[in-house]
């Protein structure tokens, strides 16, 4: 998940998303190279946890407390590792939402846009939002661990739901920042093979932003097991079911794009 599902989406989008907007380079070459250079001292420190006294983290990939607080194990290099990699991606978001604000050609308006464009830009977006609230709840899990603070530890009157609902703030928006960009490419590539425009551009737009927007309202349904209220649990069903229609239109336009096109069946 941070290694390679969402860098090799920045990979694609450094890449291809100049291009697509008549732009010479992304708007910060420099923050890009920076992006770069941390997020590979993110990945050495994160997996110099396997060589740590203790060995890795042995809390899962969501660092659950209170055993994360109690583990001998290289939970500190893990939120280190993390940290790096969050400000890291971090940056390069910003660097998207500036370039398309900022370098789209003469005469390309956001409605005129490559639906590529627009699913980067709301990756972007996505970072932006939920990475500040996952390293709030990574700080203070560490200032648990080092400075003996009780934010997460509930027999010292912290509350470990609390880290969850950051966590998953995050981790679940993360579905939808590993997704959308290949929806974008998807929505590239099916008007070429079909020869023709792609049916609906508005309506896919559009639903990649209610996707992005419904996807940050749906957390809690990783918690059902967490004694969360049933009424809690009630709107986070109802809002997981929701999501299925931006994401049915896109699925609509890609197949009647399909459908009146021109495709060579082989």
């Amino acid at each position: 998940i941070f290694l390679f599902i969402i860098p090799i989406l920045a990979g694609f989008g450094n890449y291809i998303v100049p291009l697509m907007i008549g732009a010479a380079d992304m708007a910060f070459p420099r923050l890009n190279a920076f992006s770069f250079w941390l997020f590979l001292l993110g990945g050495v420190v994160l997996y110099s946890a396997w060589f740590a006294k203790g060995g890795p983290a042995d809390t899962g990939w969501y660092l659950y407390p209170p055993y994360s607080v109690r583990t001998d194990s290289a939970v500190d290099l893990t939120i280190l590792g993390l940290h790096l990699l969050a400000i890291a991606s971090l940056a390069g978001a910003i660097n998207f939402v500036v370039t398309v604000h900022s370098l789209r050609t003469a005469g390309m308006t956001f409605m005129r846009m490559p639906l590529f464009v627009w699913s980067i830009y709301t990756y972007a977006w996505l970072l932006i939002l939920v990475l500040p609230v996952v390293g709030a709840g990574l700080t203070l899990l560490l200032l648990d661990r080092q400075v003996a603070t009780h934010f997460f530890l509930p027999d010292e009157g912290g509350d470990a739901v609390l880290y969850q609902h950051m966590f998953w703030f995050f981790g679940h928006p993360e579905v939808y920042v590993m997704i959308l960009p290949a929806f974008g490419i998807v929505s590239e590539v099916i008007p070429v093979f079909a020869r023709k425009p792609i049916f609906g551009y508005a309506a896919i737009a559009f639903s990649t932003i209610g996707i992005a927007f419904v996807g940050m309202l749906v957390w809690a349904h990783h918690m059902y097991a967490t004694g969360i209220s049933p009424i809690a649990m009630g709107y986070f069903a109802a809002a997981s079911t929701v999501i299925a229609i931006p994401t049915g239109v896109q699925v609509v336009g890609w197949v009647a794009t399909l459908w009146s096109g021109r495709p060579v069946w082989r």
